[in-house]
């Protein structure tokens, strides 16, 4: 008798046209198709979001938290422990649920489910930290400063990364008390959303807690405004940051950013060529450069541009792009059209504008092929803004102060990296880089989970998420002083 297969964790006919409310009993207003992006295939039909479907989300949400908020640390802790394991027995179906909805490689889709791992086992932890401080006071007088949840925390999470985007301020905002409305892409909803919902619910979380809810740009206006939300977590474009920023400030609630921005790669001329290339290139190119870490920026001394160029135009031409759940290519397809469509147009204008295109430059469906511009400078549009595509700016430099220069040439970046055997010189570079996170001998796209990530500007309005920073994020402080007796007072 043969073993049976392990059930799977995914069931389209959960969600389609539905929101997560702790079960899959609440249709949405509208609906509409997600499709994988290599293929064309409907992957799942997804319901669509309403300002007043939003409002709702919200009210159940609110509803559940004060529950939430006063449950034994342990008792929270378990979900999580819970939801790490269910991740483990799914890893595959979910790795492949990734890969096909964000059009990324399979290894792409296995990191975010072995993140997720990590991100559930850390947010396990932090219901079994101190909650506070006992401060000093006046004798006879306790005085307490302590830690507590905002109550329900709106999070929007994006296309790109967006089981790991997502999940990494879904799961410590839940672990410290608050219940959460998630808002995922609806072109990722199930990487985005619907996995985090059944991980959820198989793990045991109690109803209501988690709002899966996707929607565009009206249900998310509706989370930011409410005055029952307050604070928004949100990942993607500065524009949209920009607008998120300006609507919670109105509304005089906590906000969360992490945008992009400009990151510079830095490659100093004692650096090795052919290490430095293959640094840049994944930098530059993994998941189609749809990253807000990005190498969007490869400074190389002049002195070895010509043989960084060589080899990257090299590694250019000879990797493969197509579908990336095949298994059989290097960059998948773009998200969709739209995005495409708006890369192609940056590569043609800033060609237009005087860099020269050494390799790429051109798109089969949604798969661009890795693309390599040379004499890109200040004013060059893939110079002055995030591409977000598949392109390595080569931008050269003759000494380390123009280097640093050029760099921060911009209004803010997450990630920065300095290639040098001199590691001094390269970390005094460093050191002088505005940006959130510094890597030297090595690229930029990097997140072990217990650091904290963000940057200054439109990095990320100087604020951070995960490691140390979950704690201040997520919660607020209160103070509390107790007496023995109520003291005399002079009116």
């Amino acid at each position: 008798m043969g073993v049976s297969e392990k059930p799977g964790l995914l069931d389209n006919r959960l969600w389609a046209g539905k929101a997560f409310d702790g079960a899959w009993e609440t249709s949405l207003s509208t609906a509409r198709d997600a499709v994988e992006p290599a293929t064309g295939q409907v992957l799942s039909r997804v319901g669509i979001a309403s300002a007043a479907d939003m409002q709702a989300a919200i009210g159940r949400a609110q509803q559940a938290q004060a529950a939430w908020a006063a449950t034994a640390p342990r008792e929270r802790a378990a979900v999580f422990h819970r939801a790490a394991s269910i991740f483990e027995q799914h890893f595959d179906e979910l790795a492949m649920a990734v890969a096909r909805e964000t059009g990324g490689i399979v290894p792409k889709g296995q990191h975010e489910v072995r993140e997720s791992i990590t991100l559930c086992h850390l947010a396990a932890a932090l219901p079994m930290q101190a909650q506070g401080q006992v401060l000093p006071s006046t004798p006879g007088r306790l005085s307490i400063a302590r830690r507590v949840p905002h109550g329900v925390v709106g999070v929007i999470s994006p296309f790109n990364f967006p089981l790991i985007l997502g999940l990494r301020s879904v799961a410590p905002a839940l672990a410290l008390g608050n219940a959460v409305v998630l808002k995922p892409d609806t072109r990722t909803p199930v990487s985005g959303g619907f996995i985090m919902a059944r991980v959820f619910e198989e793990a045991g979380l109690p109803k209501g807690l988690l709002q899966v809810v996707p929607g565009d740009a009206e249900a998310g206006e509706a989370l930011v405004v409410d005055e029952r939300v307050p604070m928004i977590a949100f990942t993607g474009s500065p524009a949209v940051g920009r607008r998120i920023g300006a609507l919670a400030g109105q509304h005089l609630k906590k906000v969360s950013l992490e945008l992009g921005g400009a990151n510079n790669l830095i490659i100093l001329e004692d650096a090795d060529p052919d290490a430095a290339a293959s640094a840049a290139a994944f930098g530059a190119w993994f998941h189609q450069g749809q990253i807000c870490m990005a190498s969007n920026r490869i400074l190389v001394h002049e002195s070895i541009a010509d043989a960084i160029l060589q080899r990257m135009v090299g590694k250019a031409t000879h990797l493969p792009v197509g579908d990336g759940a095949s298994g059989q290519v290097a960059l998948g397809p773009m998200i969709d059209a739209k995005q495409l469509q708006r890369f192609d147009k940056l590569i043609q204008d800033s060609v237009a504008q005087g860099a020269k295109l050494e390799a790429g430059g051109t798109y089969e469906g949604l798969c661009y092929k890795p693309t390599v511009l040379s004499g890109v400078k200040p004013g060059v549009r893939s110079f002055d803004e995030e591409p977000f595509g598949p392109v390595a700016n080569l931008v050269t430099f003759r000494t380390d102060d123009e280097a640093v220069q050029l760099a921060n040439t911009s209004q803010g970046g997450l990630a920065a990296a300095v290639i040098s055997p001199s590691v001094g010189r390269a970390m005094a570079i460093g050191q002088r880089l505005r940006a959130g996170m510094v890597h030297i001998n090595d690229q930029t796209v990097n997140d072990e989970c217990t650091n904290p990530f963000g940057g200054p500007g439109v990095g990320g309005n100087g604020g951070s998420v995960g490691g140390p920073a979950d704690i201040d994020e997520y919660t607020q402080w209160q103070w509390i002083t107790v007496k023995d007796t109520l003291p005399a007072f002079p009116f």
